[in-house]
């Protein structure tokens, strides 16, 4: 068991670091990416009830979504703004929105949010309060910059076994690499899976309404390799430097050969790797003043 202490500071940057290290990658896997969690930004829009005129804030955006298909709804009578930690991740998201005037992208941490109060109809994140230090103040803040009767839609992990998307290659690289057991209250992707515990901090940022969902992403890659492909693109590039410390080469065949055998089970007939990866959906209401 690790004794390290979790130095929340050091944690954010270094989450900082592996995004925008990361950025490219997932801009070359966005078309793959999406087909499955495209259907869940338009949950996530659904649930917010996001239409035209309003103003709504995307928080963890990455290279821009949902806050590109958030501008197409909102159009020109609205606005979005989106927030990301990674300095280069906002820069592509810059680039992506940059034809569609109501969107702004800015640098920024959900836990200390540096917007008016009041000022949006709907806060969306797909995929990134989960990697907040203080879940109480990202959702404090959220609560904050909602008007009255505003809503947060946003979408986390299930549990790590039920993901195997985002699962799979690093349990793999986790065993080979001996890799510590994290550090008590170090964020995962998986911080936010237990519903119970999730309405429960939800409610005690002051947010009503309360509803979590599941939701199956249907992710799918064309064989195992292909999810070979996206785990060495987008994963962080100290990962690679520690297979390449311990087995000689970032390109160590027995590591990637382990991963593209991880997903083997998830064949389907058609020889198409299917990933289903369950999402917890929340949808949640700043109370009416």
């Amino acid at each position: 068991m690790s004794t390290t202490r979790f130095d929340p500071a050091r944690f954010k940057a270094t989450q900082r670091a592996n995004w925008d290290a990361m950025s490219g990658g997932w801009l070359s896997w966005q078309e793959k990416f999406e087909r499955g969690a495209g259907p869940v930004s338009e949950r996530l829009l659904a649930l917010a009830d996001v239409r035209a005129g309003q103003r709504v804030l995307d928080i963890g955006t990455g290279i821009g979504e949902p806050a590109v298909r958030a501008a197409e709804l909102v159009g020109e009578r609205g606005a979005v703004v989106a927030v990301d930690l990674s300095a280069e991740m906002v820069e592509i998201a810059r680039r992506r929105s940059a034809g569609l005037g109501t969107v702004e992208v800015r640098q920024g941490d959900v836990e200390t949010l540096d917007l008016p109060a009041g000022s949006f109809d709907a806060a969306l994140s797909r995929w990134g309060l989960m990697f907040a230090v203080d879940h109480l103040a990202a959702f404090g803040a959220v609560a904050r910059v909602l008007r009255p009767g505003g809503t947060l839609a946003a979408s986390v992990w299930g549990p790590p076994e039920t993901a195997p998307m985002v699962s799979r290659g690093f349990r793999v690289l986790a065993e080979r690499l001996e890799l510590p057991t994290p550090p008590p209250g170090e964020p995962s992707p998986y911080s936010m899976s237990d519903p119970d515990q999730l309405e429960y901090e939800l409610r005690a940022a002051g947010f009503s309404e309360v509803e979590i969902t599941d939701f199956s992403a249907p992710f799918w890659l064309t064989d195992p390799r292909e999810y070979v492909e996206f785990y060495r693109t987008c994963s962080p590039p100290g990962l690679l430097t520690m297979i390449a410390d311990r087995f000689g080469s970032a390109d160590d065949p027995g590591t990637w050969d382990a991963i593209a055998a991880s997903v083997e089970p998830y064949r389907a007939d058609d020889g198409r790797i299917e990933l289903p990866s369950r999402t917890l959906l929340v949808r949640a209401v700043t109370p009416s003043r």
